[in-house]
């Protein structure tokens, strides 16, 4: 079995985003040589997310509306983590409601993705670089 890993790093200027990072992470897959294997895509920060959905504009802004409802920045003073200094508590959660990483299954070299399917990069608190780790392994 092989491995493979690389870190992409992004550095998103506004303080909320979702980034289609499908290519990137294909040419990660074309890279490793991988024919047969998983693929883990996995946000490094804890304001950060990675997860699969489809990549249609009006979606992206339910997304919005969804985790601004839930979750919204303002009033800061709404979140104890924000008396440290901080002013991120809401993308602690946000990060909480879309998830860490995604597992996708490679197929003949390819992403065994359901119809639609991209993987995402959600920035919730942008503003500065932040990795997210490719980890494949198969044959």
């Amino acid at each position: 079995m092989k491995s493979f890993h690389k870190e992409l790093t992004f550095e998103i200027p506004t303080r909320r985003a979702f980034v289609n990072i499908t290519g990137k992470v294909g040419q990660c897959l074309a890279e490793s040589g991988i024919r047969e294997g998983l693929c883990l895509v996995n946000a490094m920060h804890i304001t950060a997310s990675v997860f699969v959905n489809d990549d249609e504009s009006g979606l992206h802004q339910d997304f919005e509306k969804f985790l601004e409802t839930l979750a919204p920045h303002e009033p800061i003073s709404r979140y104890l983590h924000n008396r440290t200094g901080e002013d991120n508590g809401d993308a602690h959660i946000k990060r909480q409601l879309f998830g860490r990483e995604v597992v996708v299954a490679v197929t003949g070299g390819e992403f065994h993705f359901g119809p639609w399917e991209q993987i995402f990069y959600g920035e919730f608190d942008g503003g500065r670089k932040k990795r997210v780790l490719v980890k494949i392994i198969g044959e």
